[in-house]
């Protein structure tokens, strides 16, 4: 386990949150469930029948979660009601409501937005779109927050670049294609993702193939709009851009190529200009500098939701339901 995820695991149990895990028929999720209590920094709550979950879970103890069970709860019809009222611009009926929530991702969500629970943690058995679809319907995007989009805290072993080799890439698993709006989106809302997690000052750097106007064309000119329009968004935070990747992060090739960012090569914070790049880029991170990966965490949101890799362990997701506890941790009221 990595300083970052033990440092963010003793936040999270500094002040328990409760998050909502609605894939109960994954023996993945049941596992990590018996982690999170164990380690005591985490409420948990299952979506789905008991009577199946203790049949699924064996020998694991699971004790200490609460269990719910859509088709019995008597909470059904509010859910169902502020679902509808919620959709009836999309022409939802409150028949089609009842049926929606059912769904144990809907169920989650309507939990956290009641305030019932603080977060959920879903996409170990379902799609991006399937966990986040739900979110967005429900509780939507947060206060002056345009854009939801995806990051990922890289933590890699033995280097001096970033903060002690930890960084945050971002959108490595959400946004296509950002124009330059929405990329200043991404790069303010990775800022405060920094902060909020990492607990150090955030040093963004608008990556490019340019450094500083080195080279011309469509692709430059759109990192150096985002870079003017993140910049005015968030007066106080240091961002900077276009730089190329090494400008960013390396102190002596700073001096050379961008002698005058105020970055100084000491970036933490990457913002990628486009899916293509920050999904590759993390992924040879991983692989090539053994990195520990922790995400896609999702930003953006009213309140925290967290998608899944299908291919996850139950150590991830007890990794992501640590990193939701503190993000809801930072929402206010």
């Amino acid at each position: 386990m990595s300083q970052f995820l033990s440092r963010i695991i003793e936040r999270a149990r500094l002040d328990k949150k409760t998050i909502v895990l609605p894939e109960s028929t994954d023996i993945r999720t049941l596992k990590a469930t018996a982690l999170i209590l164990k380690q005591g920094f985490a409420n948990v709550v299952l979506v789905g029948d008991e009577r199946k979950i203790n049949e699924l879970k064996g020998d694991l103890d699971i004790s200490g979660a609460k269990i719910v069970n859509p088709l019995t709860s008597e909470k059904l019809e509010d859910y169902a009601n502020t679902l509808c009222e919620l959709r009836k611009k999309k022409g939802m009926t409150i028949e089609q409501a009842r049926e929606t929530i059912k769904n144990p991702l809907y169920w989650g969500v309507m939990m956290v937005k009641k305030g019932e629970v603080d977060g959920m943690v879903s996409g170990a058995a379902h799609s991006t779109a399937d966990t986040l679809r739900p979110a967005l319907q429900i509780l939507k995007t947060a206060p002056n927050v345009k854009l939801v989009s995806a990051f990922f805290v890289m933590c890699v072993p033995d280097c001096e670049y970033g903060l002690d080799g930890t960084f945050l890439f971002a959108d490595c698993g959400l946004v296509e294609n950002p124009n330059a709006e929405e990329l200043s989106e991404i790069a303010v809302c990775s800022a405060s993702s920094f902060k909020n997690l990492v607990g150090a000052e955030p040093k963004v750097a608008m990556l490019s193939y340019s450094s500083y106007g080195s080279a011309k064309s469509e692709l430059v000119d759109k990192v150096v709009e985002a870079t003017k329009l993140a910049k005015e968004k968030a007066p106080d935070v240091l961002i900077d851009g276009e730089l190329q990747a090494d400008a960013a992060i390396i102190p002596a090739i700073a001096k050379s190529k961008a002698a005058a960012s105020p970055l100084k090569g000491e970036s933490n914070v990457l913002v990628f200009p486009d899916l293509n790049v920050g999904n590759i880029s993390y992924k040879l991170t991983q692989r090539l500098a053994k990195a520990e990966a922790y995400g896609p965490i999702t930003q953006g949101i009213a309140r925290p939701v967290n998608d899944l890799s299908r291919g996850c362990s139950a150590e991830d997701i007890v990794g992501v339901v640590a990193i939701t506890a503190v993000q809801a941790q930072g929402i206010k009221g």
